[in-house]
């Protein structure tokens, strides 16, 4: 195989994430800070409203894999709950403040684990520099950068494509494609990493990619549609054998 690039899924894949997005407090806490743009809510109001709201996008959209957005869903909370209070903000700030509540309602619920897999860095110091290396995540552009950077992730990949932006979500070829076409690749001359064996095998296989499952502690681990990953690895430090490997044999990809 003629190996050009490497692309990535996120979490699950180099971040090990454990979030509750359903935590009481959390809805707490934003209420009170909603409080000073003179918005005033219930905790648990302001929680049922959020995942109505999120609701909505996914029923809404005719995409077939629909992700939601995050900033959307507060800017429309902002939308139905402010007062005249509210209006009077400065109008910057105004425009801030649905981003601003999307950061603050991940950062509260990001209250079990954000940490990489042992060898991440050791394995991308390698790989930076012979490949170009691209991430395509189903999240939202109000934290995965900020994740990625937090975690000294951000320097290494180009383009980072996130979901959130486009309104679809893995295994959605399309999001592949926009990697492909940022580096002007052939699928047959890609891998791609992931923990997912829907969003991530499924999704760059039927597109023609190779792949590689990391059988992490998260994810989807059913194979899907008989679309089987080219190599599955368990430790990330065993991905450097694996891309040798895909390296050294000629086959037709399953599922491509």
């Amino acid at each position: 195989m003629d190996i050009k690039a490497i692309f990535f899924d996120v979490n699950g894949t180099l971040i090990d994430i454990l979030t509750d997005e359903g935590l009481p407090d959390i809805y707490r806490k934003i209420r009170n800070f909603l409080g000073y743009q003179g918005i005033f809510i219930h905790k648990s109001e302001l929680r049922n409203l959020y995942y109505q709201i999120m609701k909505e996008q996914k029923t809404s959209s005719k995409n077939t894999m629909p992700e939601y957005d995050a900033t959307g869903i507060w800017r429309r909370i902002i939308e139905l709950k402010q007062t005249d209070f509210t209006r009077s903000l400065p109008p910057a700030t105004l425009e801030a403040l649905p981003f601003l509540l999307a950061q603050m309602h991940r950062a509260f619920s990001l209250c079990r684990k954000l940490q990489v897999y042992p060898d991440v860095y050791a394995v991308l110091d390698k790989l930076y520099t012979m490949y170009p290396l691209a991430l395509i995540s189903d999240a939202q552009s109000a934290y995965a950068k900020p994740e990625l950077n937090r975690c000294g992730l951000l320097k290494y990949f180009n383009p980072i494509i996130i979901s959130g932006d486009y309104g679809y979500r893995k295994p959605d070829p399309r999001l592949f494609k926009m990697a492909l076409d940022h580096h002007q690749l052939d699928p047959k001359n890609v891998i791609f990493v992931g923990n997912d064996m829907y969003n991530d095998v499924y999704g760059a296989k039927k597109l023609g990619m190779r792949s590689i499952f990391f059988a992490s502690n998260q994810g989807d681990h059913n194979v899907h549609d008989g679309v089987q990953p080219d190599y599955i690895i368990r430790q990330f430090s065993e991905l450097l054998t694996a891309i040798e490997f895909l390296k050294n044999t000629n086959y037709e990809s399953n599922g491509a």
